[in-house]
């Protein structure tokens, strides 16, 4: 059987998040020789490129698949059951992921004959059933249908709704279990906090000051007419004309726990200076990252 895995899931813009986070896991557990993390890239995938600029379905409606929005990354959350030959133990995060306590504890948990272990949404995608993929414990062996490749040119016939897709609504109900919101914290850093998601896009701490790259909701549950207006700026204006830039994240502390990891990756030789200066001047990472390395406090060991 596979050696029980964590998959971090990751295109080329958020890559250094996705090092951080592989660093944060491996740093954190006291049993890395119980399983394996494996960064998984959309620049490995080619279906999901024969798409681009093509129509899909995504909350009753189309939008145009773009590889370069900053989630293009987020159908590789099924991936992993055909990675594992659907046999043995997962764990998926996205790159923005990242952990503070032992993902071992998770991974090795009793699932109570779950196929699948998350927590729901929040706000109003909670109201409507939703779950979070973002971080999900899998039963490989129970997720032989989760054909990735087919089940993503599906959404290209209209077949399949990526909203629904994305919030395991095409899953059957007592397949799924909660785990507790400390193993996916939304933007919310505490002594409970297991593993750390920077979920607000909008405020990641490494994308301060850059022009904003992804496209909000086009049906927003409580402005409908924002909605409209969302598809209208984006089909004359283009994806992200007038979305502004990437704020400062509101709490610091989370702002030095991932620097603090990212200084020491860059001390450890995991990433290096000059792959910092081409993120920042590709715009994935912001621009003075290395001035904001310089002065973060280093993290207790």
């Amino acid at each position: 059987m596979s050696k029980p895995t964590v998959f971090i899931h990751t295109n080329p813009k958020q890559i250094v998040g996705a090092i951080v986070s592989e660093y944060s896991i491996r740093r954190n557990s006291k049993a890395n020789e119980e399983f394996d993390v494996r960064v998984i890239n959309t620049a490995d995938y080619p279906f999901l490129h024969t798409r681009q600029g093509q129509e899909y379905l995504r909350d009753g409606v189309t939008r145009r698949w773009n590889m370069e929005d900053l989630q293009s990354f987020t159908t590789l959350r099924f991936m992993p059951p055909e990675l594992m030959g659907y046999e043995g133990r997962a764990i998926v995060v996205d790159p923005d992921v990242f952990a503070v306590g032992d993902v071992w504890e998770l991974l090795s948990r009793d699932m109570g004959g779950a196929a699948i272990m998350c927590r729901m949404r929040s706000g109003a995608k909670e109201k409507k059933g939703c779950f979070a993929t973002s971080v999900m414990l899998l039963d490989c062996a129970k997720l032989k249908h989760w054909k990735v490749e087919q089940q993503f040119n599906d959404m290209f016939a209209m077949k399949r709704d990526y909203a629904k897709w994305i919030c395991l609504q095409y899953e059957p109900k007592d397949s799924i279990r909660l785990f507790e919101h400390e193993w996916n914290d939304f933007d919310r850093l505490t002594s409970q906090t297991k593993m750390i998601h920077n979920t607000k896009r909008k405020t990641q701490p490494w994308k301060t000051g850059l022009k904003v790259d992804f496209m909000p909701p086009e049906k927003p549950a409580s402005i409908p007419l924002l909605g409209w207006l969302n598809r209208m700026r984006r089909r004359v204006f283009g994806d992200y004309a007038f979305l502004g830039h990437y704020h400062q994240h509101p709490d610091p502390n989370q702002e030095r726990f991932f620097f603090g990891l990212l200084r020491e990756c860059l001390d450890k030789g995991i990433v290096t200076e000059a792959m910092i200066r081409e993120e920042m001047r590709l715009d994935h990472v912001r621009h003075d990252a290395l001035e904001v390395l310089e002065r973060t406090v280093p993290l207790a060991a």
